[in-house]
């Protein structure tokens, strides 16, 4: 079969589109062909060896890759022959595999893919949407809140500006360049700014001052994956009483909130990634059940954005520029 091979940590030319052996799976896993690979930002982290997040940096040669979806070709023993041949997407775990025409994983940790979705959108699902399934729960969204999404063209931020929609919330979407303003305006979201600008955040008072965007309302929850001066505008724009949720940051810079932020601003500030939603009852499987259904029934579409297995190193570039819109996927 094809792979990605990474033999070194460093820039994205060490992914190399290689030919290996084919993988065989052991007890209790089975195998998938790939239809899809999800690329994910932590996935340039690991491939620069910087950090692993809260695990440690795999050993190399390795092949990258968390998320897979296609068909069960082959089952390893123990396992119930009616998987074979199967439609199923799984989360694979850190570097675990995923950029490949074949990959194997327990059998455990699949989903069935229902007929209607493609396995781009499920690859998309299984991981970046169960992320939004987990920030969502901490964030308790109503109709009476006005949500601003950072990011909100990317994978994780147009799930939350569709999902803030649902809810009957007045959504704000910050993205970076005219057109993801004009994908996020187009998902739903009543005031779409695009944060190259300067002076953004007094675009967005602007708008929700008129009586038929918000009423004079101002942001009282903001879903924050970026960081740094993005994250910290998104801080300022809350009203009192207002919360924060954050999932990353993705300018390479945390968001700093200091105890006198909340007490000068009268809000709340939550972490939804990180031990919170790994220790969450009902655990990671849940929200990707849940995830899935929301693609399936409609309620949820993942932007997308496409490569082929070949070109791995250029989505990661086009990633780590942000270059792209949605959800990074490869096809073999």
């Amino acid at each position: 079969m094809h792979a990605i091979r990474q033999h070194e940590f460093g820039p994205a030319d060490n992914l190399v589109y290689d030919e290996v052996p084919d993988p065989v799976p052991a007890e209790g896993q089975v195998r998938i062909a790939v239809e899809a690979a999800g690329v994910h930002l932590l996935d340039t982290v690991i491939r620069k060896g910087e950090s692993g997040g809260p695990y440690p940096l795999p050993d190399l040669p390795m092949t990258p890759g968390r998320e897979v979806a296609g068909r069960v070709d082959l089952v390893g023993p123990g396992v119930d022959e009616a998987w074979h041949g199967r439609r199923a997407v799984v989360h694979l775990g850190m570097a675990s595999g995923g950029y490949a025409e074949l990959a194997v994983t327990s059998v455990e940790a699949l989903h069935e893919i229902p007929d209607h979705l493609a396995a781009d959108v499920a690859v998309a699902m299984i991981g970046t949407g169960r992320t939004a399934m987990g920030i969502l729960e901490v964030a308790e969204l109503t109709k009476d809140d006005v949500v601003l999404v950072t990011a909100a063209a990317g994978g994780i931020g147009s799930l939350l500006v569709q999902s803030a929609r649902n809810e009957g919330a007045v959504v704000v979407g910050v993205a970076g360049g005219p057109d993801k303003v004009e994908r996020v305006r187009a998902l739903g979201a009543a005031v779409a700014v695009d944060y190259r600008d300067a002076d953004w955040t007094k675009a967005v008072r602007a708008a929700l001052d008129n009586p038929g965007t918000a009423g004079g309302r101002g942001v009282s929850v903001a879903l924050d994956g970026v960081g740094g001066e993005i994250g910290r505008g998104a801080l300022e724009l809350l009203v009192p009483g207002g919360r924060i949720v954050l999932f990353g940051w993705s300018s390479g810079e945390p968001l700093e909130i200091t105890t006198s932020d909340l007490y000068a601003g009268g809000i709340t500030a939550s972490a939804a990634v990180g031990p919170r939603m790994l220790q969450r009852p009902g655990g990671l499987r849940d929200l990707e059940t849940r995830s899935l259904a929301e693609a399936a029934a409609g309620r949820l579409t993942p932007l997308l954005t496409r490569f082929p297995l070949a070109e791995a190193a250029k989505a990661h570039e086009a990633l780590e520029t942000r270059a792209t819109t949605g959800k990074v996927v490869l096809v073999p």
